[in-house]
């Protein structure tokens, strides 16, 4: 199918939005997912509620979900249990399944990668957070990338959890602009890491799923703004670019994190008949307020620089999914409709 002739709406909804229209467009759903990052354990969090109005099938982290930046375990382990205990984080524990990935701030070094030489102790604590069984697999493999299949009467949602911190080669500080990062040279080091690619590739390759969300907690299409993003590894942005077209999975999706701020991003890859939209949401507790502009040249409408969540509310007769960033008081604060086929 010709990208004109897919379904793609950009609506920008005002703030008379109420909580009760987005609970009647959400009853419809056949399978709801909400997502959210940037979580920090000393600042209040107002979206437990309106996260738990959502009714969500699945919660997934997307990463800085405590703010520790530490290789001491104790205060990382403190931190976790701390989070556990917040009311309406607890509440959603007890409802739903939990799932997700950390970024740098819950790794345990800010902007860190393979270098973080607690990152092995750092996952248990993690995997501990995530409620993760002793005698799981993820306990003894190298990274915290997973995948989960929910299977519902009308079809089949995978989602795909990556690790951008375990295997990550060193970034290369920009000294010539008031930029922090610039990309590396091509095929100079690596996101993921050869072990993680390979099991990428059989999880989208061998995947039969109606949708495949994969979680990364940086972005991926956002390249320009000098700050964290697969952008920094553009051989590895082609990589996976190369591996979602070869692979022919369909409905694939990317939700990622860690900017403060939430936006839609959108692109078209040859040998692909329906867009890859790069959703970014960012942060629970505290945002970007004083954001003035960056380019994105692949973002759809405008960026979101207050707390916020977000939604996807999948309609498997429709091969529908519905965008949703989502403010305090369950204001949906911008949305995207994208038709998959």
């Amino acid at each position: 199918m010709k990208i004109s002739l897919i379904s793609l709406l950009f609506t920008c909804l005002s703030c008379t939005t109420t909580k009760t229209a987005l609970g009647d467009a959400i009853e419809t759903a056949d399978f709801v997912l909400a997502f959210g990052s940037c979580n920090r354990t000393d600042l209040p969090n107002l979206l437990w509620d309106d996260i738990l109005k959502t009714k969500p099938d699945v919660w997934v982290w997307g990463g800085d979900n405590i703010y520790a930046d530490t290789d001491d375990m104790q205060v990382l382990s403190e931190m976790y249990s701390k989070q556990k205990q917040v009311e309406g984080y607890a509440k959603l524990v007890e409802t739903i399944d939990i799932i997700g990935t950390w970024d740098d701030h819950d790794y345990g070094l800010n902007d860190g990668g393979v270098e973080y030489m607690a990152k092995d102790e750092s996952q248990q604590e993690f995997l501990n957070f995530m409620n993760v069984s002793l005698d799981s697999p993820l306990r003894k493999q190298e990274g915290v990338y997973m995948s989960k299949e929910y299977v519902v009467k009308d079809g089949t949602i995978h989602v795909i959890v990556l690790d951008t911190r375990y295997f990550r080669t060193p970034l290369t500080p920009d000294t010539e602009t008031n930029m922090r990062i610039k990309p590396n040279d091509y095929g100079v080091g690596t996101v993921l890491g050869e072990i993680q690619w390979l099991w990428l590739e059989n999880e989208l390759s061998n995947s039969e799923a109606d949708f495949n969300v994969i979680v990364s907690s940086i972005q991926y299409l956002s390249n320009e703004h000098g700050f964290e993003t697969w952008g920094n590894f553009p051989h590895e942005v082609n990589r996976l670019e190369r591996l979602i077209v070869k692979s022919k999975a369909k409905g694939v999706i990317i939700l990622s994190g860690d900017r403060h701020i939430s936006e839609f991003s959108r692109t078209k890859f040859k040998g692909m008949n329906y867009p890859l939209i790069d959703f970014t949401s960012s942060g629970l507790t505290h945002a970007y307020k004083g954001f003035s502009g960056e380019p994105n040249p692949y973002r759809v409408g405008e960026v979101i620089s207050m707390e916020s969540f977000g939604v996807l509310e999948f309609d498997f007769s429709a091969k529908k999914v519905d965008f949703e960033i989502i403010g305090d008081n369950g204001v949906v604060l911008e949305k995207l409709e994208q038709v998959f086929e």
